[in-house]
């Protein structure tokens, strides 16, 4: 990929609709504590390189989704074996850190950081690009020998103001260093944060949480939040009944009011979420494709280094 080209189909663009909440009756109650329900969101279907992507958000909706400022469930897909992989072509971040967390299939990564790695089932990636660097994405070579299911999250966290220009660098977070409350009712898996008596053992850079939950038929779960925090929802299968009985589906995100302590959730056949949130950073964000700045100037620092080849080459991250 020429590196002036590296701005088409990796900004961040996307448009993201309100749909109409429908009330239902369920036996659904309002706790005094519970957080208003902003606004409900569904995806959008496109494409990133060849790897075909539901977008939720991306650069908008800061005021309530910060420290996250972008969301993306690539697949389900099922790739049959030898088939070519699903692909990003290399391209730069600044700023920000993309995570990528694999609910079925592998991954490979390889960056300009010298990290090059396969990922699968369950495992957490943070690629904190700080000043800047480059990274390729394509679905891993267990799928490619034997094909499968590849499904999962990228999930843009954004950087304080004070980590923008830091040193790149890559992690892999695996199962145990995340960790989990099982009950009959639901299952939750503590990616990032703490959540009742679990903590995950992953740093941040400022206080943020990811959950991932599974529902059975018939439950009712009330997670508590920081009420000055941000917190959002995303159904990843099944329906939900949040605050004022309004009806999430699949694939929508459910955008919530500061002020309050608890997220409500019901549901009558069972749904599996993503539970996201923390602390706003109340800090501008400037975004020019890859790169999320806080003003016009750093935008054009990361542009200037980028051509330069002050990120890496991407030809050798391809190849």
């Amino acid at each position: 990929m020429k590196r002036r080209n590296f701005i088409k189909g990796s900004a961040i663009l996307g448009f993201t609709a309100a749909k109409s909440p429908l009330a239902i009756h369920s036996g659904m109650y309002d706790d005094k504590s519970s957080r208003k329900v902003h606004r409900i969101l569904s995806t959008d279907k496109i494409n990133v390189g060849t790897l075909p992507v539901l977008r939720a958000f991306a650069g908008d909706h800061t005021d309530y989704v910060s420290p996250f400022v972008l969301f993306d469930e690539f697949g389900p897909v099922n790739l049959e074996a030898g088939a070519d992989p699903l692909r990003v072509d290399a391209h730069p971040h600044a700023g920000v850190i993309p995570t990528t967390y694999f609910l079925q299939g592998t991954g490979h990564h390889k960056d300009s950081l010298a990290y090059d790695f396969q990922i699968g089932k369950g495992d957490f990636m943070m690629f904190s690009s700080g000043r800047g660097a480059i990274h390729m994405e394509e679905s891993g070579s267990k799928l490619v020998d034997e094909g499968g299911f590849y499904h999962g999250f990228q999930i843009w966290l954004n950087m304080p103001a004070k980590y923008k220009f830091a040193e790149p660098t890559t992690s892999v977070h695996r199962e145990e260093h995340m960790d989990y409350i099982e009950t009959k009712e639901y299952s939750i898996k503590v990616v990032l944060g703490e959540l009742f008596s679990a903590k995950s053992k992953i740093d941040l850079l400022s206080p943020a949480f990811y959950y991932h939950a599974k529902l059975s038929n018939d439950t009712r779960l009330d997670i508590p939040t920081n009420p000055l925090h941000n917190a959002f929802v995303y159904v990843v299968k099944g329906d939900l009944e949040v605050q004022g009985g309004k009806k999430v589906k699949a694939n929508q995100v459910v955008l919530y009011e500061r002020g309050d302590h608890l997220i409500n959730m019901y549901t009558e056949c069972g749904a599996e979420l993503l539970i996201l949130g923390g602390q706003a950073l109340d800090e501008r964000v400037y975004s020019y494709g890859p790169f999320v700045m806080n003003n016009e100037e750093q935008i054009r620092k990361c542009v200037q280094n980028y051509q330069k080849g002050l990120m890496g080459n991407p030809d050798l991250v391809n190849l």
